[in-house]
């Protein structure tokens, strides 16, 4: 399912407003013409998330003060829009990225507008830390911009800085916290956690459980990450026979 239609079918019943809203304008005028009731909705609720993530992922690539082609690139490689969209999202992506301002009004937006769905807003945020280290560099004003994302989504600073550890490589990698445990964690209790992560994660689970194909790339990255992090544990503690990893 797509990422736009997954929304969608997410937010019944959105009625556009706020900094969204003032996006989307007359943006989708010509859908309500055409449609009739019911399908306005589907289509007004579509265009407006939309029209919302496009803005906030915009706003991440100007967070440092240059928007790269790498990062342009790493935004339409996660959240690919509709083709029929292409040209309205090249106008909102533009217009956003003029200035950072304002990114905390759409990030409080969507996570009332998606309120209970934490797994889609985990996946928004993950896509944003995409675009943050696609040009090969984070910088503070990125971690700065992600974090207050991640707290108008709901996530708590621990929450944000295991979501981080996944993202951001580092010689100072804490493996325990790309994995979201305890160091105090016993060892069949850390493989436990490492299969469900592996298993609730794993890119083929996700797509089939409707998760957006858009989201694959972030996907095998997470996992790749989490193994890393696992066999470090694992050396560390010299657990003799450590669990296959899955990529």
């Amino acid at each position: 399912m797509q990422l736009w239609g997954k929304m969608a079918g997410a937010t019944a019943g959105l009625a556009a407003g706020g900094p969204i809203g003032a996006l989307v304008g007359g943006f989708i005028g010509h859908y309500v013409i055409d449609h009739d009731n019911e399908e306005d909705g589907r289509v007004e609720n579509q265009v407006a998330f939309t029209v919302g993530v496009i803005a906030l992922g915009a706003k991440m690539a100007k967070a440092d003060g240059i928007v790269t082609r790498d990062e342009v690139a790493a935004f339409k490689e996660v959240f690919k829009v509709p083709e029929i969209q292409t040209k309205n999202m090249a106008c909102i992506f533009d217009l956003a990225k003029q200035d950072v301002g304002g990114y905390e009004a759409y990030a409080k937006q969507l996570a009332s507008l998606l309120k209970g769905n934490r797994k889609l807003l985990e996946d928004v945020l993950e896509g944003l830390f995409h675009i943050a280290v696609a040009d090969g560099a984070f910088h503070p004003n990125e971690e700065r911009f992600l974090a207050e994302v991640a707290k108008r989504f709901g996530f708590t600073d621990t929450e944000f800085s295991y979501i981080k550890a996944r993202h951001v490589s580092s010689a100072k990698r804490n493996p325990y916290e790309v994995l979201g445990i305890s160091p105090k964690i016993g060892n069949d209790a850390l493989k436990i956690h490492y299969r469900t992560l592996v298993a609730d994660n794993h890119p083929d689970k996700m797509i089939g459980c409707g998760v957006s194909s858009e989201f694959v790339t972030i996907a095998t990255e997470k996992i790749a990450a989490i193994n890393a992090a696992y066999d470090a544990v694992a050396r560390e503690r010299r657990i003799k026979a450590p669990l296959p990893s899955i990529h």
